[in-house]
């Protein structure tokens, strides 16, 4: 029986080694991004997002070297790019007894809040209630967790839903593994989820809802499908890709040079997208 309280992706954590840099790097990629937020001292980490309807990205960094950030500098140290996935909760601390009745032992759930600059300028707070599953249990050594948003209002701004290369929503966060296979059954399992296998054989695992889907494939299968695209950089096993719902034309021209038409999608290589394969797709 699929979980009543986690439904669905709500958003991907994009690492980067230099969080300012990379908010202007994807703002050149025609990306209305946030101002940038600062999370806890027990956090030591910033962000900027990219909102989207009904998901978003999110840009992450560390500030300062903590406990609670080991894992993420420890992926950085590696390379950047897609290290996490966040599901949407619709209540943390029944989802994390859902999940415990599964046999993972969740870790939380945890509030936390950063402030947040409103349109006119006034301020405010964005507050979340996370949990999340254990460390170890990382399909094609993709972390998730689940986070409740408890203001929306302060997250999903109108004015940074607009994006000048018509990006619209998530449609597929794409994995890549050995044995797509094995993973994507791990996936299914922590989530409750059937997979399916698509034309290519490739896997993929629904997140939920009308949500974006969990692409599971190899790094032979990934080229076969962006053949125009440079994958240099990507890994042999981790999350690689983000597949985006979008206004094609308005993304050739906000990308300019940056971007490879690939048949029907308008692709930018990981080299430029911080380590991240953005294929964008007619929305």
């Amino acid at each position: 029986m699929a979980l009543k309280n986690v439904i669905g992706i709500d958003h991907a954590v994009v690492m980067v080694r230099d969080l300012d840099k990379a908010a202007e790097n994807w703002k050149r990629l025609g990306f209305t991004v946030s101002p940038r937020g600062t999370h806890s001292a027990h956090m030591g980490s910033g962000n900027y997002t990219i909102m989207l309807d009904p998901d978003y990205i999110e840009l992450l960094g560390v500030l300062s070297p903590t406990e609670h950030n080991a894992p993420a500098r420890a992926f950085l140290e590696k390379r950047e790019g897609i290290e996490r996935v966040a599901f949407t909760a619709v209540d943390s601390a029944a989802g994390a007894e859902e999940i415990r009745a599964r046999g993972y032992a969740p870790i939380g759930p945890t509030d936390f809040e950063r402030p947040v600059t409103m349109p006119d300028g006034s301020l405010s707070a964005a507050k979340f209630r996370t949990f999340q599953w254990p460390v170890a249990e990382a399909p094609a050594g993709m972390r998730i967790f689940a986070c409740q948003h408890k203001t929306r209002e302060t997250v999903w701004i109108p004015e940074l839903m607009k994006h000048a290369n018509g990006a619209k929503r998530l449609k597929q966060v794409l994995l890549v593994a050995p044995e797509p296979a094995k993973e994507a059954a791990h996936l299914s399992r922590m989530i409750d989820r059937d997979a399916r296998t698509e034309a290519d054989g490739a896997i993929a695992v629904p997140s939920g809802r009308d949500r974006a889907d969990f692409v599971f494939l190899t790094r032979d299968q990934l080229a076969r499908r962006y053949p125009s695209v440079p994958l240099a950089g990507l890994p042999e096993r981790g999350g690689v890709g983000l597949v985006i719902a979008a206004d094609l034309m308005a993304a050739e021209r906000a990308f300019g040079s940056a971007g490879i038409r690939s048949g029907e999608t308008v692709c930018v290589p990981p080299a430029v997208g911080n380590g991240t394969l953005l294929a964008f797709v007619k929305a």
